[in-house]
């Protein structure tokens, strides 16, 4: 079996774990094979530019190759670029030598793939347009407002878009790598590797469970905020369309028409999204049972909370509760 060069570039201020997580997903396939007697698969290379030691976020420095000439070195390998404090920001001190060797690298290697906001890298090298992709969930809006050719899904842990790969914040890395893995070597051997780790194979529900804000912060003066405003204590009662265009003085035909352009959403889901960000805020709490969570967040039963937390979050009431509470 022919080894698989992983690249994963890191630049001054990276996160660590975006690094090292897949990095470590793919070490442990490794000692798979090895426990088996087989060729180590993969051969795990850390490259930045100018190479040498690299300091995270945390402190913690790795030693990294410098960035290997877009040839024959990257042919059939695969990119993951990690993310990091400020890579969401356009023209930062590393833009100038990372972006014009991320166009010329994803040229040659098999797949290029980002963890974290390291998707703005590959946005800002024109690699996402008109692709599906996914950030941290608190950095998904900057990403499609930044970006508006980019399919932007804001609850995937990771989405590939054919040779491009974007996962979610940090540990959603691994998620990547272990799916990365499978196409390699089977599911078999992905899961042996998640077993190893002591990680999900495959994570319940999307990172959206991992906001208990669901929502943006609301403009106060707009048609969103209005409504969410007058919205937030009355969730626990029966409302309607009429009674929320009454609030805000409008007509339902108005706004339904306003709150689309404000906020993309219908009055009825901007209702169910607030009823799930207060659903989530109360199973946080100590002592709280799901059938009172559902009736003070306005879903009535547990079985319609149930049913909304899998449509939403894709996970059940007590699973959220027994991660977050």
């Amino acid at each position: 079996m022919k080894t698989t060069d992983i690249w994963l570039l890191v630049v001054p201020g990276f996160v660590l774990l975006d690094a090292t997580g897949p990095a470590q997903v793919f070490a442990s396939a490794n000692d798979e094979a090895r426990d088996a007697g087989l060729p180590p698969p993969y051969r795990i290379r850390m490259t930045a530019p100018g190479g040498g030691a690299v300091a995270s976020s945390c402190g913690v420095a790795i030693l990294a190759e410098p960035l290997p000439a877009a040839g024959a070195a990257l042919a059939g390998s695969t990119l993951i670029v990690s993310g990091g404090r400020g890579m969401e920001a356009a023209g930062g001190p590393h833009d100038q030598d990372v972006l014009p060797w991320v166009r010329r690298a994803a040229a040659r290697v098999a797949r290029c793939c980002s963890v974290c906001n390291g998707a703005f890298v590959l946005a800002r090298a024109g690699l996402l347009d008109g692709r599906r992709a996914v950030t941290h969930w608190r950095d998904a809006a900057l990403l499609q407002a930044q970006f508006p050719a980019i399919e932007v899904q804001d609850d995937a842990i990771y989405i590939k878009d054919g040779p491009l790969y974007t996962s979610a914040g940090i540990a959603a890395g691994m998620d990547l790598a272990l799916s990365l893995v499978a196409e390699d070597l089977g599911r078999a051997v992905s899961l042996a590797v998640a077993k190893r780790m002591v990680v999900f194979f495959k994570r319940p529900g999307g990172q959206r469970q991992f906001s208990s804000q669901l929502l943006a912060q609301d403009d106060p003066q707009d048609v969103h905020g209005r409504l969410s405003a007058w919205l937030r204590p009355r969730l626990h009662q029966r409302i309607d369309v009429e009674q929320m265009a009454a609030a805000c003085a409008l007509s339902v035909r108005t706004l339904h028409r306003q709150l689309r352009q404000a906020a993309g959403l219908s009055p009825a889901q901007l209702l169910l999204r607030l009823r799930m960000e207060a659903a989530c805020g109360l199973l946080e709490r100590p002592g709280m049972t799901v059938k009172r969570a559902a009736s003070q967040s306005g879903f009535g039963s547990e079985y319609n909370l149930r049913r909304a937390f899998a449509a939403q979050l894709g996970v059940v009431p007590s699973d959220y509760q027994a991660r977050f509470g």
